[in-house]
Order: structure tokens, then sequence, then C-alpha cells
């Protein structure tokens, strides 16, 4: 009898765990857009819909032409992302860019203000050795940065996974949070 009692028991606790409210992904995205709203905070950004992976055969930074851009939906998602910002009221940003075209042109077409390029923010894909100066770089961008405006850094997906773990999808926003030496990830905020 005491088995079968304990055994009640637990499923009843259980049954009650289960139905304490949960955050959900729609509260992990306020929080993180009131995060960004209250400043303090990074944006990691990765880039607007660019066709392909990495960079064609030939890629130079300095000419657009030689690399993977935008398209026109990639341009389309930019301005709708700065759109976003807007109606959550977060004006007040600072915007460091990767000096490729497709991160350049995304923090443009944010419309959110002037962009920095930053190398630090360039891709590491094909270069796997510059991982560990380039990602101390941005840290170090991060710590020195005023703390009453939040960070927008435009970026690619090998740079964000290897300062926040997050691999990001185009245009998907991972939100941080400075603690001393360390980020803590907040949220993640997906294009729609």
């Amino acid at each position: 009898m005491r088995k079968h009692a304990s055994a009640t028991i637990g499923i009843l606790v259980l049954a009650l765990l289960l139905q304490l409210p949960t955050p959900g992904l729609a509260d992990v995205e306020t929080a993180s857009w009131a995060a960004l709203k209250n400043g303090g905070h990074v944006a990691l950004l990765r880039h607007a819909h660019a066709p392909g992976t990495g960079d064609p055969p030939g890629f130079l930074p300095g000419d657009c032409a030689t690399q993977r851009n935008l398209s026109e939906a990639g341009r389309e998602q930019a301005r709708s992302i700065g759109a976003r910002f807007r109606e959550h009221g977060i004006e007040n940003v600072v915007i460091y860019s990767s000096q490729w075209c497709r991160c350049l042109e995304t923090a443009k077409l944010l419309g959110l203000g002037k962009v920095i390029p930053f190398p630090g923010l360039n891709s590491f894909f094909r270069d796997g050795s510059r991982e560990a100066v380039q990602t101390a770089e941005v840290r170090a961008l991060i710590k020195k940065h005023p703390e009453g405006a939040s960070l927008v850094l435009v970026t690619h997906q090998v740079n964000i996974a290897a300062l926040s773990g997050v691999n990001p999808q185009s245009g998907e926003i991972v939100v941080l949070r400075p603690d001393g030496e360390n980020l803590t990830v907040i949220g993640r905020i997906p294009h729609r």
C-alpha cells in the first residue's frame, strides 16, 4: 500500500509541476527586446539572407562583386529587422559591422545610425586560425563600450558561435549581457 501511495504522490507532484508556467519563446523574445532597450546589452546580428555558404573563389574583402551578397529578400529582411528595433523603442544603439559587403549592407539597411566597420567581426570561416584573435578583439570592443547604449554587432555565423555558442540563422539576433569577462546569452530573437 505504501508503495502505491508513494507512486501516486509522485505522479501528483509531477502533474502539478507540469502545470507551472514556464517562460515561452515569446517571453524570452520580449525580455530580449527590453534588455536592448534598457541599454548595456549586445545584439549579435547575423547578416541578412545571402544565398550560399562562405565566399566564392577569388573573394576580395573590398570588392563586393567577388563576394556572396544579400539577395533582394535579404535586403527586405534587413529593413524589417531595423523596423523591429524601432517598434520596440530601441534607437540608442552603436553599430559595428564586419567589413564584408553582406554585413555592411545589412547594418546600413537597419536604418539605426552610423555603421562602423570593425575587422574583428570579419568572417574566419575560411581561416579558423583567426578565431581566437578576432574573438578577443570583439570581447575587448564589448568591454570598452559605455553602458548607456546597446551595442549592435553585425557579423557572421562562425563569429557569433565563437562568442555565444549559438549558431544563428540569417537575420537572427543573439542578445548578450556582458558580465565582467563573461558574456551571458539572455535570449535569441529570430527573424520573422
